[in-house]
C-alpha cells in the first residue's frame, strides 16, 4: 500500500501488514507453546536462544503492546503457577489465531531467506 506524505513530491511506502520484529517473532513463538506471563516470556526466549537474545523489559512490553494492538495476542487470566498475590498480579498472554498465522507467515519468510542465502553460497551447501 502506498501512502502520500503530507509534503508534495514525497511518497512513502507503508506495508498494509508489516513484518514482525525479531522480538515480536520470538514472543509469538514462545506463546505458541501456551499462555505465559511477561517475565516467563523473557526467560523462555533467553533459554531457547541459549542466551543469544535477552529481551529487556522495555523491548518486551513495547512489543507486547504492539502485538496486542494488532490482535496477534490477547491478555488472559493469570496461569495457576501459584496462589500468591504476585502470581495473581502478573499479566499473562496467549496467541490468537491471527497471531499463529502471522508467526507461520514469518517463519516461511525466514525459511525462504535462508534458502536464498544457501543458493547464493553465503551459507555452506550453496551451489557452485
Amino acid at each position: 500500500m502506498t501512502t502520500r506524505n503530507p509534503r508534495p513530491g514525497k511518497r512513502s511506502e507503508t506495508p498494509a501488514d508489516p513484518t514482525l520484529t525479531s522480538a515480536q517473532f520470538h514472543i509469538l513463538l514462545t506463546l505458541s507453546e501456551g499462555p505465559i506471563h511477561g517475565y516467563g516470556i523473557m526467560q523462555e526466549v533467553e533459554r531457547r536462544t541459549n542466551g543469544g537474545l535477552e529481551l529487556g523489559p522495555g523491548t518486551l512490553y513495547r512489543s507486547i503492546k504492539q502485538l496486542l494492538g494488532r490482535g496477534l495476542i490477547v491478555e488472559v487470566p493469570p496461569t495457576a503457577d501459584g496462589d500468591d498475590e504476585e502470581s495473581n498480579r502478573r499479566r499473562s498472554y496467549a496467541l490468537t489465531p491471527s497471531g499463529k498465522a502471522k508467526a507461520a507467515e514469518e517463519a516461511r519468510r525466514l525459511r525462504d531467506l535462508v534458502q536464498w542465502a544457501e543458493d547464493t553460497m553465503v551459507l555452506e551447501g550453496g551451489q557452485s
